[in-house]
């Protein structure tokens, strides 16, 4: 489709600037000035300033409260990567000294089990190692983590030219994969809080535990705009809006990397997964994204422009298709739109072994994904395994002798590589500072993650005014297993690639803990996994939902609230006390009778380890202010079909209902004769 590029560029350049200059001008901004070029008036500031954008067709006219965040150049020049002239000589120069064979090396990433030899990294010249989901040290908690990367790291130095490698990592709701650490609110959740500046705090909070473990490269943040909530990765996206995912993306994006990634504890941030991967047909993980060029670039290209101009040093490449052409061999999208027309200067990696999907010919896989642009590129299997990294690396030295791979693109890979390693200043040095190892899930790292929870819960009903409850109640009765289970409150991507029920980690909160913690001494609380009331109870707090999952595993055409749980709530209801619901989700479940059924309904998505995040809102402490990310759906038949065009939501999105003043609900209370919650 390379032949459209000038039309697709004429035809899509004003709106795509237009808006990413909105979205920009909806987030807060730090840095001392600012400017917006390429078809927009540049407009420069005083530090103490504040700065506004005009549009060319002077139709909208954003004023951005406070300091910058990010300075935005023209197209592709983004923040935090220094000067990028600099960076490039200092990448060409060590390039010129480089055999083929150290080239391949810097364009290799294998996985930590993969390298039973650790040794291999120098023999092979690795630019990079990661961790999949579950593969972890022996010690896996962060002074582990922290000795097993600087063991690898130190091969790398041994090798002649003294590359370090950039170990990576899937931290997609905080440092994920190691105990101990503070797991956030999934991305479906951050999007509900519509609070970017509480976005990037919680990066901050990533990138402190991520750097105290030694490591220096974090595959997030996902800026899929998830489409159908069949997709098992929808709670990796912020929403279902471009602009919201932007919105969220760039927040994240500027938490990770910080003000510059020369900085000793910046974290390289990771937009993935270019391009649709959240818009293949009935949301089929790895599947085809099908629809025209201006959908795609609406829809889909949105939050990548934003990412980009934010300055991401690196984007990880899709496992899907769009219109039946594997995106890891896309040249149009990967080379002529990502890197040509929206300038994106820094790298881009692969996804899990994804290059062996585009055929059955592995050395063919090879020389299409680089080809089509790809830089790095993951190789997760090791010797004894088929095509692994040491057949990898064969297999590029024999497709440039061959002709297959320009060596000329091969530099150019290298070159970005080297040129953001030379930026996060990998070159001076890769210590870790110990006060980040110790304040690895710090109580400091924890009041976010819960302010987090706090932000992030929807509140879909609340008949007379039943929440916030009592913290003087007399016997309040829990059940369902998810209120008393850390594992199936983090979700999947927690501690292993699944997550897993159970007691999965070391430290944070369950809903049942908080609820005891937060209740006074006089309250009886009990509990019941399997839902059995006991006589003599006042209210019940129903937490039900999803069981952990991630991608593929947690693909669904079924979405609707398990008999079991629409069972347990019954048998509550029949009770004749208020039932107050609180559904444990990944994605809107089809609710059935579980919301006629329940007197309060609050969506909690996946809260993570700071289950006193939701007590905070159910007893009142805080106002629920969360807002839909995407619309919550009636019933079954409508996911299968679209929302949109079949009929309204059971709530749209942006709904989310919020508690009357205190002075309101107790004139409501008098009214009816109930006892107020004080």
């Amino acid at each position: 489709m390379a032949h459209n590029n000038e039309i697709n560029k004429k035809k899509f350049s004003r709106d795509r600037e237009n808006r990413t200059a909105m979205i920009v001008a909806r987030y807060s901004f730090k840095l001392p000035f600012a400017s917006l070029k390429r078809g927009m008036k540049t407009v420069r500031r005083k530090p103490t300033m504040p700065l506004i954008i005009l549009m060319v067709n002077k139709s909208v006219c954003c004023y951005l409260r406070g300091l910058v965040l990010i300075s935005l150049l023209s197209l592709g020049a983004g923040m935090g990567l220094g000067e990028p002239s600099n960076f490039d000589e200092q990448a060409k120069a060590l390039l010129s000294q480089m055999t083929l064979e150290e080239k391949i090396g810097q364009m290799t990433q294998t996985d930590f089990d993969a390298l039973k030899d650790k040794a291999d990294v120098q023999k092979y010249y690795l630019g990079s190692v990661l961790s999949g989901g579950g593969h972890a040290p022996q010690e896996n908690d962060a002074k582990g983590w922290l000795k097993a990367c600087d063991e690898f790291q130190s091969f790398a130095l041994k090798t002649r030219l003294k590359i370090p490698i950039l170990y990576g990592i899937d931290a997609v709701h905080g440092h994920n994969n190691v105990d101990g650490t503070v797991i956030f609110p999934h991305n479906i959740g951050l999007g509900a809080t519509r609070n970017p500046a509480l976005v990037e705090k919680a990066a901050q909070v990533v990138r402190e535990e991520v750097a105290g473990t030694g490591i220096r490269w974090a595959f997030a943040p996902c800026v899929a705009v998830a489409r159908h909530e069949q997709w098992g990765r929808t709670y990796e996206s912020f929403g279902d809006s471009p602009e919201l995912v932007a919105e969220m993306g760039i927040a994240y994006i500027a938490g990770l990397q910080g003000a510059q990634l020369s900085e000793p504890n910046s974290v390289l941030a990771c937009a993935k997964h270019f391009l649709a991967d959240g818009g293949t047909s009935n949301g089929m993980d790895q599947g085809n994204s099908i629809c025209d060029e201006a959908a795609l670039r609406k829809i889909f290209l949105t939050p990548y422009i934003a990412a980009v101009k934010a300055g991401v040093g690196s984007i990880m490449v899709s496992y899907s298709s769009w219109n039946g052409v594997k995106m890891h061999s896309n040249k149009y999208l990967l080379t002529d739109v990502l890197k040509g027309e929206l300038g994106f200067n820094g790298f881009l990696i692969s996804d899990w072994a994804a290059i062996d999907q585009i055929s059955p010919d592995y050395k063919s896989d090879v020389a299409a994904s680089i080809n089509a642009g790809l830089d790095m590129i993951m190789v997760p299997f090791g010797p004894g395994q088929s095509n692994n990294y040491v057949e990898f690396v064969q297999d590029v030295k024999e497709c440039v002798a061959e002709g297959k791979i320009p060596l000329a693109r091969v530099d150019d890979a290298v070159a970005r590589i080297l040129r953001i390693k030379y930026q996060m200043g990998l070159f001076h040095g890769t210590q870790t500072d110990p006060q980040l190892t110790t304040s690895v899930g710090s109580a400091e790292h924890r009041e976010v993650a819960r302010e987090c929870v706090r932000q992030s819960l929807v509140l879909l009903k609340d008949s007379k005014h039943t929440l916030p409850l009592s913290k003087n109640v007399k016997h309040l009765h829990v059940i369902g297993q998810a209120a008393d289970d850390i594992g199936i409150q983090c979700g999947g991507w927690t501690i292993s690639w699944q997550g897993q029920p159970g007691p999965i980690l070391h430290g944070g909160t369950t809903i049942l803990a908080a609820v005891r913690n937060t209740v006074s001494t006089n309250t009886e609380v009990t509990f019941s996994a399997t839902g059995e009331i006991p006589p003599g109870v006042d209210a019940i707090l129903a937490v039900v939902g999803e069981m952990p999952y991630a991608e593929m595993k947690g693909d669904s055409q079924d979405l609707r609230l398990s008999s079991t749980h629409q069972a347990l709530i019954a048998r509550a209801k029949e009770s004749g006390v208020p039932v107050i619901t609180v559904i444990i989700s990944g994605r809107p479940l089809v609710l059935d009778s579980a919301l006629d059924l329940s007197d309060a309904v609050l969506a909690a998505w996946l809260p993570g380890t700071e289950g006193e995040g939701v007590a905070d809102v159910l007893f009142g402490d805080y106002k629920p202010t969360g807002k839909l990310p995407r619309a919550w759906p009636l019933n079954n038949q409508q996911i299968l079909a679209d929302t949109e065009l079949h009929g309204k939501p059971l709530f749209p999105y942006g709904f989310g209902l919020t508690y009357p003043s205190l002075s309101a609900k107790r004139a409501a209370a008098k009214v009816e004769g109930r006892p107020t919650s004080e």
